[in-house]
């Protein structure tokens, strides 16, 4: 199987720890196209932009990296219960696509947590939140596939809609989703290309495939998998233990628990399942051999890492490669020395991937920089 494999861009801060905003490094459109060039040039094959209240715009990001790109795929996050009107977001997608020359995926979000949602006028609990994502993209898939639309639903009413501007992807840019309730997974089935499980043990992960496996066939449909998952790799596996460590060095008990009363308020069942793995005790995070769970002892979403030397990292994928993943899309702390670190020490490994070769000079930027940030520190 080839992997593909994609990298997070850090629209909401960067820096070499969670829980220490004073050392974040501040969010710019400069260092975001300074990430997403060497990416690029390192030979990844996709990156994901993200959405949320604590993250810059994911398609104006897009929009701004169309023209410093030419290879890579992007994966933008789209937020079914912000974006508004699926005629028009039609269009806008269409536009995005032509922009990129047909590397458009959207990863698809069909909400957050209800307070977030609050501040944007946005009053659904979680089930309507999926049912207003499945009547989107259902309009939306058929406008985009240059079908005149006129539908009354619960919760659009349009008439006569169209696209002008059909994407250069057929019929539509592809589908990412991530979700672990039984209403996402049913998603998943009706509408998605590529479902992307958060950084589960395999056996938990193994559950959720062959679920959304089932409600697929019901659709006469098949699904691809993917994970989303941090990655700590350093030369030896102590060494990336003590990386591990240094990343929340700076946690301390109020700012757990603080984090855990937030968490409290999130009706994700997928947060929930993170954040059980853990359960809030630091002396129980490695919760899987070499899977990590002390990034999401504060941070939401993709909580969990994982942790060891080039070869023990590589043979973690392959083994999630095993169940039916062919795409993962990574992250880690700072974003720009870690996209380096893991494409030198792990690409070789892993079958049909190379780094690119030609990147001596981006590479020798990032480590300038970080250079530079360790000299900061001191």
């Amino acid at each position: 199987m080839s992997l593909s494999i994609f990298w997070h861009l850090p629209t909401g801060g960067d820096g070499r720890y969670v829980g220490k905003a004073s050392a974040a490094r501040p969010v710019s459109n400069a260092y975001l196209r300074q990430v997403v060039t060497l990416v690029e040039q390192l030979g990844y094959d996709g990156i994901l932009i993200p959405t949320g209240s604590w993250n810059l715009d994911p398609f104006i990001t897009a929009a701004s990296l169309a023209a410093v790109t030419s290879k890579i795929k992007l994966l933008v996050a789209l937020r079914t219960s912000a974006v508004g009107n699926p005629t028009v977001f039609a269009r806008q997608i269409s536009t995005l696509d032509e922009a990129l020359n047909g590397r458009l995926i959207l990863n698809v979000v069909p909400g957050a947590y209800e307070k977030e949602l609050a501040a944007e006028g946005i009053r659904l609990n979680h089930d309507e939140r999926y049912e207003l994502a499945d009547e989107f993209l259902t309009l939306w898939k058929r406008i985009l596939n240059g079908e005149r639309v006129t539908y009354k639903g619960k919760y659009f009413d349009i008439e006569d809609a169209y696209n002008l501007f059909p994407p250069v992807q057929k019929p539509h840019p592809p589908l990412y989703f991530g979700g672990s309730s039984e209403a996402a997974h049913e998603l998943t089935a009706k509408h998605i290309d590529a479902y992307l499980s958060w950084g589960e043990p395999p056996h938990l992960v193994a559950e959720k495939i062959a679920d959304v496996k089932r409600k697929a066939e019901k659709y006469g449909r098949t699904v691809r998998f993917g994970l989303r998952v941090n990655i700590i790799v350093r030369d030896t596996e102590e060494e990336a233990w003590r990386a591990a460590d240094e990343i929340i060095s700076h946690l301390d008990a109020d700012t757990i628990e603080r984090a855990k009363r937030n968490f409290a308020q999130i009706d994700s069942v997928g947060q929930k399942r993170l954040s059980a793995l853990h359960g809030w005790d630091k002396s129980r995070l490695e919760v899987s051999p070499n899977l990590w769970a002390g990034i999401g002892l504060v941070r939401r979403g993709a909580g969990t890492a994982l942790v060891g030397s080039p070869k023990i990292i590589a043979q973690r994928l392959e083994e999630y490669a095993s169940l039916g993943i062919d795409t993962f899309v990574l992250s880690g702390y700072p974003h720009l020395e870690e996209a380096v670190r893991f494409a030198e020490l792990v690409f070789p490994l892993l079958k049909d991937k190379k780094s690119d070769k030609r990147v001596d000079d981006t590479i020798f930027t990032a480590s300038v920089f970080s250079r530079h940030f360790e000299k900061d520190r001191a």
